[in-house]
């Protein structure tokens, strides 16, 4: 039941999956985004499904609520009639899923299949936090066991290098919606080195950390998640981050109290 992809990087069904997620387990991915564009808020230089001007067609359409309930609701019910359950529902695809207009009822529409068929699944949403001035958003993410909500560098001009945000965009205006949607989120971030339009990227040197350590520890989370590139990147000069690495970074978060993973 896996999902066929354009180019290897975009999602051409609703429902995709379940794949074996290195950060949540079993997952089945719910694309809410077109099914063979990309449209996200952001262009990160280092996001699977390539860059936005290379993954968009002229007629944009989102999925809509009831095609997306619709195909849910048929994967779950063989899922379940198959006794091969998924541990997490997971919102991610082709961009940014919060952007979706029915965003909040297709939430509750995805609770209300969990719950019928698989009720020790948990629903996860992966979001680059950017819709969070929306109140609609911020009820939808308090509703899902997992609202994992990114953020990639606590410092304006790394973040703007890292994730290209498509408008404005400021570290500041982020932690502070993240301040008010409150503690039960876990928080993100990708951590890489390499070199994009001649400038040289790393997140993880001592000012890079110190600033995003700060973040951190002001608003702490529920959990933080530290990973690194795992698949192609359309920037093709980035270098992974070790494991070894990232463990360190996890356990300077854990120091403060704070639970973290590397992935």
């Amino acid at each position: 039941m896996r999902s066929k992809k354009l180019s290897k990087v975009l999602f051409t069904d609703i429902i995709y999956g379940p794949v074996r997620s290195r950060r949540l387990g079993i997952s089945l991915g719910v694309n809410l985004l077109p099914l063979h564009s990309k449209l996200c808020n952001f262009d990160c230089i280092y996001c699977e499904c390539g860059w936005n001007e290379d993954n968009r067609t002229e007629k944009v359409r989102f999925n809509s609520r009831s095609d997306i309930r619709t195909a849910l609701e048929a994967t779950l019910s063989k899922m379940a009639a198959e006794e091969q359950l998924p541990d997490v529902i997971t919102f991610a695809g082709n961009g940014e899923p919060t952007i979706h207009p029915e965003f909040e009822g297709i939430i509750d529409d995805t609770i209300a299949l969990r719950d019928k068929f698989a009720p020790s699944a948990k629903v996860s949403v992966l979001s680059n936090a950017t819709q969070l001035h929306r109140e609609d958003v911020c009820r939808a993410l308090h509703k899902v066991d997992n609202p994992i909500l990114k953020l990639d560098s606590a410092i304006d001009a790394t973040a703007h290098l890292i994730n290209k945000p498509c408008g404005n965009y400021s570290v500041a205006e982020v932690v502070k919606n993240l301040e008010k949607f409150g503690r039960e989120f876990v928080l993100q971030t990708m951590f890489l080195r390499g070199e994009y339009n001649g400038e040289y990227i790393d997140n993880t040197t001592e000012r890079e950390f110190l600033a995003w350590a700060a973040v951190v520890e002001h608003l702490r989370p529920h959990s933080v998640m530290v990973y690194s590139i795992d698949r192609a990147t359309p920037c093709k000069t980035l270098e992974k981050v070790s494991r070894e690495e990232l463990e360190k970074i996890a356990e300077k978060v854990r120091a403060l109290g704070i639970e973290c993973s590397a992935v």
